[in-house]
């Protein structure tokens, strides 16, 4: 029987992915131990940058949080991006784009995306990002098996379509079906 607690969280926009704010520059800032009485040992499995959001899964269980993070499951997110992205543009993204990571130059690797049409799948908040009077936008999938810091952000801007909202919904089998901030306590995660 596995002694170590796992939890999913929609992580909303906002929240810093750790729960000790150790930076001076990082004052008042949310962090994950404000949305529920985590245990101590817990810890992010990956991360999402203050303004992304979405799912985000938790353990005790250092292993297989290195595991995760290491073995090339499938991540998947939906970004809002600034103008109508091409089919063009997504067979781009999907041979891999060259992004800079740790000041080097860095090329991603192939990885599955797609247009989105419709969003009704999935539970968003209403968040506006920007006025509709600054043009139109497009919502894209994205699947990889990496995550070099900050890698959609940089992978769309590569191609010329900034990402306004970032929301990850998949990693492996898990899937995002809570309510923004929910917290679940899991046996195990479906990878």
């Amino acid at each position: 029987m596995d002694s170590h607690k796992h939890f999913i969280l929609h992580k909303p926009f906002g929240y810093l992915s750790q729960f000790v704010n150790n930076q001076n520059k990082r004052k008042n800032k949310w962090l994950l131990g404000e949305l529920y009485p985590f245990p101590k040992g817990v810890m992010p499995i990956g991360r999402l940058d203050q303004n992304s959001e979405g799912l985000l899964l938790l353990t005790t269980d250092g292993q297989l949080s290195h595991y995760i993070n290491s073995s090339g499951i499938e991540k998947e997110y939906y970004a809002l991006v600034d103008g109508l992205i091409t089919e063009n543009t997504i067979e781009k993204l999907s041979y891999g784009v060259t992004i800079t990571s740790n000041s080097k130059a860095y090329r991603t690797k192939p990885c599955k995306v797609k247009l989105i049409k419709q969003l009704s799948h999935i539970p968003l908040a209403d968040r506006s990002v920007r006025d509709p009077r600054h043009g139109p936008t497009s919502w894209i999938s994205l699947t990889l098996t990496e995550g070099k810091f900050r890698q959609v952000r940089k992978m769309t801007a590569a191609v010329g379509f900034p990402t306004l909202r970032l929301i990850r919904v998949r990693i492996g089998a898990t899937q995002l079906n809570l309510d923004s901030g929910k917290v679940k306590q899991v046996e195990q995660f479906q990878l």
